[in-house]
């Protein structure tokens, strides 16, 4: 039995099937963990999201903010970007079943391996959140998501205020904080305000900001993070982290991770993939 994380997909599906194969993938064996981004910007959403569902309980999906987009287009609150490749399945004839697959999938997942915990998300983690406080604010965004108040918080969901997390927080504004945190998140503040518009790796962060997975005192600084969402880190490996975005849809590699008896023994396996999007 295997556990098998997966980076940002994006509508790479040829590439997500060569990789599963190269793997050895068997839903009945082994685990798979896509750590959200499974839409967007590649050439076949729809066939990404209709092999997830097929492999049921055997593969657990973590939403990403491309995930989150789709939902938001698909309900007329945003209009789909020059960019976005979501028309297709929009227009599929299933596309209502995989719209409702999405909205119940995970914002945060925990294993314990080997004794340590290994925390999965799409972006990352404000400092101040323990593994236990991630995993329950997750669970008050798929509340949300899950229910009948979605369209409501999808209206609500765009915007990068407030920037940084405070416990009194309530409604709309702790809400997109959470989803910010999970699925937007790269620099913060040692106090953990968080910035949006730095998309490099960390040779250069903006002033005053760190990437957040180097805060002094991060509180989830003894489990393992999992995460993908930052192509220009690309793959990092270290005790405390895991970075797992390649750029498979810029034309880089679509990278699993397979996770052994301890969190120290992890296989690193990689396809190479076309270019589906162009900078710019």
């Amino acid at each position: 039995m295997g556990l098998y994380l997966i980076g940002d997909v994006q509508g790479c599906d040829e590439a997500l099937g060569r990789l599963l194969a190269e793997i050895g993938f068997s839903p009945s064996r082994d685990e798979l963990v896509l750590l959200g981004d499974l839409v967007n910007r590649g050439p076949d959403s729809a066939a990404v999201l209709r092999r997830a569902m097929r492999l049921g309980a055997s593969a657990q999906c973590l939403l990403g903010n491309h995930d989150l987009h789709l939902l938001g287009v698909a309900h007329g609150v945003r209009k789909a970007g020059r960019r976005d490749t979501l028309a297709p399945l929009l227009a599929a004839p299933d596309r209502d079943a995989m719209l409702d697959w999405l909205r119940r999938q995970s914002m945060a997942l925990h294993r314990r391996v080997g004794g340590g915990d290994l925390l999965m998300v799409h972006a990352g983690v404000l400092p101040s959140w323990t593994v236990q406080d991630t995993l329950a604010l997750a669970g008050e965004l798929e509340a949300v998501l899950r229910g009948p108040q979605l369209v409501a918080f999808l209206h609500e969901m765009y915007g990068n205020a407030p920037a940084a997390w405070r416990d009194d927080l309530r409604g709309s504004a702790r809400l997109r904080v959470i989803v910010n945190a999970l699925t937007r998140l790269r620099f913060c503040t040692p106090a953990g305000e968080m910035e949006f518009e730095a998309k490099d790796g960390t040779a250069e962060p903006p002033a005053g900001h760190l990437p957040w997975f180097d805060v002094p005192g991060r509180r989830t600084a003894g489990a393992t993070v999992a995460f993908g969402h930052w192509s220009t880190l690309g793959y990092v490996s270290r005790p405390d982290l895991l970075a797992t975005d390649t750029g498979c849809v810029w034309g880089g590699c679509l990278t699993a991770v397979r996770i052994g008896a301890t969190l120290a023994d992890r296989e690193r396996i990689q396809v190479h993939c076309p270019q589906a999007q162009k900078p710019g």
